[in-house]
């Protein structure tokens, strides 16, 4: 039972926008086994039919018959939805963009038709994004240009989407490895326009789960106060537990591999014990040279290349043991091409193009050895150079600006080339964060000092009026230093202006000391006018 002994977490919002229908649609199941989650947007314009929400169900329905996860089983479920759009095309053509995530709770498969989109986020950091099928993404992949998709003028003009007419081809991937803290990321065009990656990432900073996550995404989005708001479907799953494998399975293969051994073996009675020993340690490093080569395999397809080449090196030590020439070839052939990648990937980050470019092609001309082992992550990388160029020229451009203390264009620098790294996966990605991080913390400072010189200019400045007896202006220059202070934390300063203040407040509403009694208060009407009269004789004497 997967699912008991993982946790996954979904969350999701869709919505109109501004419009009267919502044509998106999401739905997901969980199985014991396996999990499926499916986000679709509706490309007609048909009233009666919803053609995201047959998409939706059809996709869901084929999964629950026969999940799998195998890449055959994925695209068929896509095609089955393909044909039920096609077929229930009676007044208008129905179409639909679609994106959907298979799951056994420790891997998943995805897939995609249109510009539907996939998210894997890991240490929240972008790892992996699908590409639309699109004119504006096969326009980038082509010239290799670097600008905002979502900007593009044909950026939904769709190369293949469900109740295509002909030639539907979907984009299904390869089986990618899960790990505890990942988090993914299903969304229409309606949400990924206005949201770009790097607000996913910095969202997930304050994010504890995915219904927090999907409102901190919602707030980014209509914080653009866009005068129409399409509709838009953004789903959450956070891993918080994968599924791991039990020994069972381990110890089946370890059984079949010794009871062969052993049947190979020349045993005598007395010898028949130590060798059947043998033959299990055999089939125990056996297995587990399998285990580090499939291992290796996930890394390298998620693109974690040093973890990659641990696996291979430990795969091919065993095959070493094992005097297995196959497998240590094999092996030895993938630990050279992933250590080649790696060497040209710092390369690229020292600014080293040439060498980085020389370090790729070897890598391409060693995995030719093994069946094109890595060419497509290969090509990519150097179809992927001037981006890197310009990142790096970008970064170094910060690096100076960072230096001189102009911290603002060293910021707006890093951010450009951080943007760069995002959108292809460059490795150096989070060094960039590290300095965006950096550059921030000397901007506070910086803007923290700036606030203490203004206070200080308004308490010197409340001093003078109140040395020209101007109280009332010394009283608001001390009240808004006295602000300042409290922004910027210090405690002593604003404890001063505080009896500063009271100072002030004295001067302008001193305390009246208390009159003396007034006797003829005291005394009768009637007895104050005999004193009167009194008065009056003796004034005339």
């Amino acid at each position: 039972m997967r699912r008991e002994n993982s946790d996954f977490k979904t969350s999701f919002l869709s919505e109109a926008g501004s419009f009267m229908q919502n044509r998106d649609y999401f739905a997901f199941t969980e199985l014991d086994d396996m999990v499926c989650w499916v986000a679709v947007k509706g490309l007609d314009t048909d009233q009666e039919m919803k053609s995201a929400q047959l998409a939706v169900k059809t996709v869901l329905e084929s999964f629950m018959e026969k999940p799998s996860l195998s890449r055959s089983s994925v695209k068929r479920y896509l095609k089955k939805a393909h044909q039920h759009l096609q077929a229930q095309s009676l007044r208008v053509r129905l179409k639909a963009s679609i994106v959907i995530v298979v799951s056994d709770y420790s891997k998943l498969i995805y897939a995609v038709a249109g510009n539907s989109r996939f998210y894997h986020f890991r240490n929240s950091t972008l790892l992996h994004r699908s590409n639309d099928q699109s004119l504006a993404q096969e326009i980038i992949n082509e010239k290799n240009r670097s600008f905002k998709i979502n900007m593009h003028d044909e950026k939904s003009n769709l190369l293949n989407y469900l109740g295509k007419p002909n030639d539907f081809k979907p984009y299904i991937s390869k089986k990618m490895k899960l790990m505890d803290g990942d988090v993914l990321l299903l969304a229409t065009p309606g949400f990924w326009e206005d949201v770009n990656e790097i607000e996913m990432a910095d969202a997930l900073e304050l994010a504890k789960d995915p219904i927090q996550y999907t409102d901190i995404l919602e707030e980014v989005l209509l914080s653009r106060q866009n005068k129409v708001i399409n509709n838009y479907t953004v789903a959450s799953i956070f891993v918080n537990k994968v599924y791991v494998e039990s020994n069972k399975k381990k110890s089946k293969y370890i059984k079949i591999i010794a009871a062969a051994l052993i049947a190979t073996l020349i045993v005598g009675g007395s010898t028949l014990f130590y060798q059947a020993k043998q033959a299990k340690k055999l089939a125990e490093l056996a297995v587990d040279m399998r285990d580090h080569d499939e291992t290796g395999n996930i890394y390298f397809g998620d693109a974690s290349f040093d973890e990659a080449l641990m696996e291979y090196s430990k795969g091919r030590n065993i095959a070493k043991q094992l005097k297995d020439p196959v497998h240590r070839n094999l092996l030895g052939t993938k630990l050279r091409v992933t250590q080649l990648i790696i060497n040209g990937d710092k390369a690229a980050e020292a600014g080293k193009f040439s060498e980085a470019m020389e370090q790729y092609e070897k890598a391409s001309q060693e995995g030719k050895i093994v069946k094109n082992f890595g060419n497509d992550v290969i090509d990519q990388k150097i179809a992927n150079m001037d981006s890197i160029v310009q990142i790096v020229e970008a970064t170094k451009d910060g690096d100076n600006h960072f230096n001189t203390e102009d911290y603002f264009k060293a910021l707006a620098a890093y951010e450009k080339a951080r943007k760069r790294a995002v959108a292809i996966s460059f490795s150096g990605e989070s060094q960039i964060k590290t300095k965006i991080d950096e550059t921030e913390e000397k901007i506070a400072e910086l803007k923290k000092a700036q606030k203490e010189l203004k206070a200080e200019s308004l308490e010197k400045s409340g001093d003078n009026s109140y040395a020209k007896q101007d109280y009332a202006n010394a009283l608001n220059s001390y009240v808004l230093a006295q602000e300042i202070y409290q922004e910027t934390e210090l405690l002593a300063k604003v404890l001063g202006l505080e009896r500063k203040i009271m100072n002030v407040n004295e001067k302008l509403n001193p305390v009246l000391p208390n009159p003396v009694a007034d006797v003829s208060s005291t005394l009768d009407p009637l007895d104050n006018e005999d004193i009167f009269s009194e008065d009056i004789e003796k004034g005339g004497e």
